[in-house]
């Protein structure tokens, strides 16, 4: 492998484009190829003066290339998945990591077998914001936690669903956005066991939901609930309110992510600590602070770390079989919305 690590990007839309972007302003790796089908993808390479390729097989198969980030739509994960482990390539593949369990285990399980590194998408693991509150929650800052509560609201412009699989079962809020806050919910407070949850397409009245509510209990015995939905007009959802992208997306600094604990709460993403400085009880006036942060690139943060685990000097912070854990309990929403019961997320080895 060169010092520089030559990657190819497979699928070249708005997240694909993204990871371009911080490839280029990125001195420990170069952009080796981008294959996409589409119609804009051979003049999107060109004016990069990058060798452009319509089926990713062929790309891959370059001698330049030491790894891939594949972009490409979730029912391709598995197939193009198997391709990069295949010639011995590591990977970052976004998220989900597949869009069925069985397609999932099958991705991790060869992963593990090859000895082929796997990173997943789930960029906001590498959000110092998150760090900061996944180190107080565990340092016992907020005590035994109790019980979260996530909105994840927001308006997807009739634009957004002129592609038909958005308008179709797999394509709307729950496996789209709702799977950050499941593996958030896991990365921060341990592991989902029961999902409750139900769904409404009322508003758009597309084939798939446009809004979730969902009970998610943890095994440490908190609770969790989320409240999603893809047609409401607020700013209370992380890409408004975490800045992560802001060219994107409007900035809104208010909190939607609430963790209460026995001995204080938290909020995200402004990081507001919440304690009382002597006698608890709701007739004693309780205070505020910040947890202190560096602000930085998600984006860039997370390329770096692909690039230590491309270079065997990291491992990855989550890989095949802790991404389908997300996914199953993710998939568990989608059952327990579809039966009226209880679910119980997928055991994953």
């Amino acid at each position: 492998m060169t010092e520089r690590i030559n990657i190819a990007v497979i699928g070249a839309g708005v997240i694909g484009k993204r990871h371009v972007h911080e490839i280029a302003h990125n001195d420990a790796c170069s952009l080796a190829a981008i294959a996409d089908p589409s119609p804009e993808a051979a003049p999107y390479a060109d004016a990069l003066n990058v060798p452009y390729y319509r089926d990713y097989r062929e790309a891959l198969a370059r001698l330049d290339v030491d790894a891939a980030i594949v972009c490409t739509p979730n029912h391709t994960h598995l197939d193009v998945g198997l391709a990069c482990i295949a010639r011995k390539l590591p990977l970052l593949m976004e998220k989900p990591i597949a869009d069925d369990l069985d397609a999932a285990r099958r991705l991790a399980d060869a992963a593990a077998g090859a000895g082929v590194a796997m990173l997943v998408g789930h960029h906001r693991r590498h959000n110092p914001r998150v760090r900061a509150v996944k180190e107080a929650i565990e340092g016992g800052r907020i005590g035994k936690l109790v019980l979260a509560n996530i909105m994840c609201l927001m308006y997807k412009p009739d634009a957004y669903f002129e592609v038909p699989w958005r308008r179709q079962p797999g394509g709307g809020p729950v496996l789209i956005n709702l799977i950050h806050e499941i593996d958030l919910l896991r990365h921060l407070c341990g592991e989902i066991v029961s999902v409750q949850a139900v769904t409404s397409n009322a508003i758009r009245g597309h084939d798939v939901e446009d809004s979730a509510a969902c009970t998610l209990t943890l095994a440490s015995g908190a609770l969790a609930n989320v409240s999603l939905s893809d047609t409401a007009s607020t700013p209370w959802n992380w890409d408004t309110t975490a800045g992560e992208d802001r060219a994107l997306f409007d900035y809104r600094p208010v909190p939607t992510h609430f963790f209460a604990g026995t001995d204080g709460a938290l909020t995200l993403p402004d990081l507001a600590l919440w304690s009382y400085r002597g006698k608890k009880g709701r007739d004693q006036p309780i205070h505020d602070t910040r947890l202190c942060i560096v602000e930085e690139n998600v984006y860039a943060a997370q390329l770096r770390h692909f690039v230590d685990v491309v270079k065997g000097d990291a491992r990855p912070v989550i890989g095949g079989h802790d991404a389908a854990r997300t996914l199953a309990a993710t998939l568990a929403v989608v059952e327990a919305a579809r039966t009226s019961r209880p679910a119980t997320p997928s055991v994953i080895q």
